[in-house]
């Protein structure tokens, strides 16, 4: 077997200990995936040769769903006027984009429908008072939450892109779980959390969740979309 002696990315940490046991989070930095590349070997390319039996692998949601053609130059969305005055009413947070610009909230408009994200905006609106949150996204659905657009540190050419989510997650995992033949796992991560949007059989989310809240992939230009968890 290959052995992994790659380090951490900046700022972050190889180890995490999680219910008393010690794992170790390997990046595996990438080539800039594009819409023409195929996920299947991407995992072919950068993990079968490092992967040792009772690994896991977890794998950014925005390289899979830029190999399914689900993310966009921003200059061909056309934002609706609906789209336009939603955004108005968007939380803008420091550490991403999400809903907060026209060409977000088109994409969930699309991706979910008018209606569906008109009543997740009533209901979040009514539950507020209450200290309710998260509600227009469970509302929504669709994964709307893994919806992302441009920001200044985003890797370039994807700094002036638009995403969706990626298409039927489980599946994908699943598939590349087969190849592989380690657990997979698919995550949407920044550095105030984690989703995981798919898992293959066997996979335990919660510890996903453990393993990723730290966020070891990077939030910026560090390249490296894939990740080997190891038991260390």
């Amino acid at each position: 077997m290959t052995e992994i002696t790659l380090q951490p990315n900046e700022g972050k940490k190889l180890e995490r200990l999680v219910a008393g046991e010690n794992y170790l989070r390997f990046p595996i930095k990438t080539h800039v995936i594009k819409s023409t590349d195929n996920i299947e070997e991407i995992a072919k390319q950068y993990l079968a040769p490092l992967i040792q039996a009772g690994d896991m692998v977890a794998i950014s949601e925005k390289v899979v769903a830029i190999t399914q053609g689900r993310s966009y130059p921003i200059k061909d969305i056309h934002p609706s006027w609906l789209a336009k005055l939603l955004v108005m009413f968007v939380f803008k947070p420091k550490w991403g984009i999400g809903l907060g610009s026209p060409w977000t909230m088109e994409l969930a408009l699309r991706e979910a429908g008018a209606p569906r994200i008109l009543f997740a905006a009533l209901v979040s609106a009514l539950t507020k008072p209450f200290g309710v949150r998260g509600v227009f996204y469970r509302v929504a659905g669709k994964n709307i939450n893994a919806i992302d657009g441009p920001t200044p540190y985003t890797l370039p050419p994807y700094n002036e892109y638009a995403k969706l989510a990626p298409k039927d997650p489980d599946k994908v995992a699943q598939k590349l779980s087969e190849l592989l033949k380690v657990g997979v796992a698919i995550i949407d991560a920044n550095d105030i959390g984690v989703n995981v949007l798919g898992v293959s059989n066997g996979v335990d989310m919660g510890l996903i969740n453990e393993l990723f809240k730290d966020n070891p992939l990077g939030q910026t230009t560090e390249q490296t979309p894939l990740c080997i968890i190891r038991k260390k």
